[in-house]
């Protein structure tokens, strides 16, 4: 029943910016963590920012620190990852995902696809030069 909806992807050019958004439904938040990850062609794919519903509390990929922006909003039960100074390195599918486990989240787990339950089908974002 859970389910996590992106939107937002789309075509930019590069120093462009894009705003995504992920609706999530079917879950509770409390103490979970949403987060963002992204995977490019032939790669694998990668962490980008991270939320934690309890306090706030944020982190970013290297590559994208000031850069991109993660935010939640609650009540909405939504995610958003705005994104600015945009790259080509910045191509990929990028996913919604959400750990719903009570369970404690490392912040080398927050790096970890596998530390997340629930995954969108994610929306294509694409950056020209």
């Amino acid at each position: 029943q859970a389910q996590l909806a992106e939107s937002g992807g789309g075509s930019a050019q590069a120093g462009g910016s894009l705003s995504l958004s992920c609706v999530a439904s079917g879950l509770a938040f409390g103490n979970n963590v949403m987060g963002w990850f992204r995977q490019a062609p032939g790669l694998e794919r990668e962490f980008v920012a991270a939320i934690r519903w309890n306090d706030g509390n944020t982190n970013y990929a290297d590559s994208v620190k000031g850069r991109f922006t993660i935010s939640g909003d609650n009540g909405k039960k939504t995610i958003y990852l705005q994104m600015s100074n945009l790259t080509p390195e910045d191509t990929g599918i990028y996913y919604c995902a959400a750990h719903v486990r009570d369970t404690i989240v490392t912040i080398d787990e927050l790096l970890l696809p596998q530390t997340y339950d629930y995954w969108g089908q994610g929306t294509q974002v694409t950056v020209s030069s």
